[in-house]
């Protein structure tokens, strides 16, 4: 089995730029970065000040305004060598310029907004195959926030109302941008009580993973395989592996489910876990990325 040679980085995101699909409403505010902290290790993790980087707008409904808030963020750490793809439809996907920039990059950063934006955009594009061969087979790293983080999987929850989420049919399941085929990725998670709806999506496919990302918190992950908690807060880690009881087969739509022996770990910054192992890490840095202390405005 080929393991890849890029890394993931998934961020639980700090602010909303774009719909909030369980409100509907479109939010503006808190366009200040907080995650500035992650921001450098994704720069690190790229090469370096120098790397360059393209940020991917496609989820968002105000792709102008945080396109540029992301390249003031960036060049606040000291890389200005990025840019912002405001890859809109499918056609824009297929544009030969995005094509030679993302063939020339270091990393791509998609930012959040609506995850499903971007399975329906990028979905059978050349645009996806180039990224995935690029993960696969170079030190390439693919980096997303909030619903970018949610598009990585194979598996991908686009739709779920937090309240709801204990009673079958309530959780939207559809097909990711499929970097990673073993984890389900949500976010926002502690604030927005995400617990129930992702927990169902680990019940109906025990196989993958559940990574509940806390905010200004994200998930490093190396050779498809290895995970790291970075950032201030907390990750959640659902394993549905062991199962022992659940009902969510046989019940009808709308009805509470019943799980039994699901396991849950929490993660701190530092601390990690081998998804094929199954094996929680307490420590799972190795030290190899030298640390750049760099002054914010």
């Amino acid at each position: 089995m080929n393991h890849p040679r890029g890394k993931l980085i998934a961020i639980g995101g700090a602010e909303d730029k774009g719909t909030d699909l369980e409100t509907g409403e479109i939010h503006r505010n808190n366009l200040i970065f907080f995650e500035l902290g992650i921001l450098r290790r994704v720069v690190e993790e790229a090469g370096g000040l120098l790397a360059r980087i393209e940020v991917i707008t496609t989820a968002s409904t105000i792709p102008y305004e945080v396109g540029e808030n992301y390249l003031n963020a960036f060049g606040k750490i000291g890389c200005t060598n990025a840019g912002v793809m405001h890859i809109r439809t499918r056609q824009d996907a297929m544009d030969d310029e995005y094509i030679e920039r993302i063939r020339h990059c270091d990393a791509v950063m998609f930012i959040g907004g609506n995850q499903l934006r971007l399975s329906v955009t990028d979905g059978g594009t050349e645009f996806l195959a180039i990224l995935k061969r690029r993960y696969q087979e170079e030190d390439f790293l693919i980096a997303g926030t909030s619903a970018g983080a949610m598009a990585m999987g194979q598996t991908m929850i686009y739709e779920g109302n937090a309240t709801r989420a204990h009673l079958k049919g309530e959780v939207k399941i559809t097909t990711g941008l499929g970097f990673i085929s073993s984890v389900i990725i949500d976010s926002h998670f502690e604030k927005r009580g995400r617990f129930g709806r992702l927990a169902q999506a680990v019940a109906t496919n025990p196989s993958a993973i559940g990574i509940g990302l806390g905010e200004d918190t994200g998930m490093l992950i190396t050779g498809g395989n290895k995970m790291e908690a970075i950032g201030s807060g907390l990750v959640v880690i659902i394993d549905g592996h062991d199962i022992l009881h659940s009902n969510i087969a046989d019940i009808p739509d709308g009805n509470p489910v019943s799980i039994e022996n699901l396991k849950v770990h929490f993660c701190e910054k530092g601390n990690g876990y081998l998804i094929r192992e199954r094996k929680y890490l307490p420590e799972a840095s190795d030290g190899s990325v030298i640390k750049k202390q760099v002054d914010v405005e």
